[in-house]
């Protein structure tokens, strides 16, 4: 999540933590597993993992105020604030010692003060189109040919070879001018190479540290007018010609060789449907490398809070997951500052997950602390088993205009939820 489109920290067990009991049991798949606690949880930007002394202000914090799960950014842009992994180390560390370990260091603290932690990773967004990469192993400069292209730049980009520096100048530079509806580059789903990059990312700090849950977040197509990259394209053309009657297969090729969109434009449905098809095998993949190296792990994504936006304008298809268990929770970003619009976005996000689990993701950047207050008890009164604000470092930066933030919010919930039942 850019700051308003994304970020998130899922909200740990509630009531389990409000009773002080001790951390809630893990979900299991989606649709078999037991009642767990009410979820209560931050999203944590990267900003907030840059040092030892800003990770245990955080810990305390949320332990003070009674949340249960963090969700941490370990991937923001591209970038790894952990250790081991195959991306280069987050440029933001450079003044840390190369032992400092963001994600062990959470982990650590967190589950000393019975706080579970959830790896938040940003799967498809890999940076900023303002300042691009500085590392030179970073993927937009080692894959650029991985990288989402709008239709707009199609026909252009199809004649630049991707390693040549005027693929990615160019792609950055159309992206800037769009920056209120993209908001940054992109890699795909439709390339294998990429899906299987992500893969080995997710296997590995599933494999290397204790996490409670991986976050999935950026699961998304920028648009509905991505990828139409070169070799997005050549894969659909390849996936789907062998369905085609030999008459209209043979006038598409024709096409072709004049016009590189001959296919996608020739079939708009079957077009959609493969990069809706191929962004759900990548979620998939992701869940399997997850759950085999950590069984108990819980597999959860942020998702645009209107299912049927979600599918049409990001082709992010969040019930299909749930109902296929290809996550065990979801995470509607009802970022609004409309009562009513927050409690018909929940609502509506609980019937689409047809009984699996839902954390409502609160816009508390927004809101004031009442206005929060208010979307948890909603959320609670619509059966959600959690919620989830964004963003812990937004609410906690110098200059917030209310003051403990976090106090007032994580007061009012915990006497909220201790209240005899009739009485809320």
């Amino acid at each position: 999540m850019a700051r308003m489109l994304g970020g998130a920290v899922i909200v740990g067990c509630l009531s389990g933590f409000l009773s002080g009991a001790g951390s809630p049991a893990l979900a299991g798949d989606a649709g078999t597993a037991r009642q767990a606690p009410e979820l209560r949880a931050l999203w944590v930007l990267r900003t907030s993992l840059n040092s030892p002394q800003s990770i245990a202000a955080l810990v305390d914090s949320a332990r003070v105020n009674g949340f249960n799960t963090l969700l941490v950014q370990v991937r923001g842009r591209g970038d790894a604030y952990y250790a081991g992994g195959t991306e280069p180390r987050a440029v933001d560390l450079a003044r840390q010692p190369a032992s400092f370990d963001p994600l062990a260091e959470v982990l650590r603290a967190a589950h000393e003060a019975d706080i579970r932690v959830h790896a938040w990773i940003n799967v498809n967004l890999v940076s900023s189109a303002v300042a691009l990469p500085i590392p030179r192993e970073h993927l937009v400069h080692r894959r650029p040919e991985w990288l989402m292209v709008p239709r707009e730049l199609a026909g252009e980009l199809s004649r630049v070879d991707p390693a040549a520096p005027a693929y990615v100048r160019r792609l950055a530079q159309w992206t800037r001018g769009q920056s209120a509806n993209v908001e940054g580059l992109y890699a795909s789903p439709i390339h294998h190479a990429a899906v299987e990059h992500m893969t080995t990312i997710v296997r590995g700090i599933a494999r290397r540290y204790a996490v409670d849950g991986i976050h999935f977040d950026y699961a998304r197509y920028p648009t509905e007018r991505f990828d139409y990259s070169r070799d997005a394209v050549r894969e659909f053309r390849a996936w789907v010609e062998p369905r085609l009657p030999a008459a209209q297969r043979q006038g598409l090729t024709a096409r072709a060789k004049v016009n590189v969109l001959a296919f996608p434009d020739g079939l708009p449905a079957e077009w959609r449907r493969f990069r809706v098809a191929r962004m759900t095998t990548m979620m998939s993949r992701l869940r399997d490398a997850a759950k085999a190296e950590r069984p108990g792990v819980v597999v959860s994504v942020a998702v645009k809070a209107d299912d049927r936006d979600a599918l049409e304008h990001r082709l992010q298809e969040w019930p299909r997951w749930l109902e296929n268990g290809t996550v065990d929770a979801v995470a509607p970003m009802a970022y609004t500052t409309e009562p009513s619009q927050f409690t018909s976005q929940i609502a509506a996000a609980r019937a689409a997950a047809a009984g699996r689990q839902v954390w409502a993701g609160i816009g508390a950047y927004r809101l004031t602390p009442a206005q929060t207050v208010a979307n948890i008890t909603s959320a609670r009164r619509l059966g959600a088993e959690g919620f989830v604000l964004f963003s812990y470092d937004s609410l906690t930066q110098p200059g917030q205009k209310t003051r403990d933030y976090l106090a007032v919010v994580g007061r009012a919930a915990r006497s909220q939820a201790s209240a005899p039942e009739g009485s809320r």
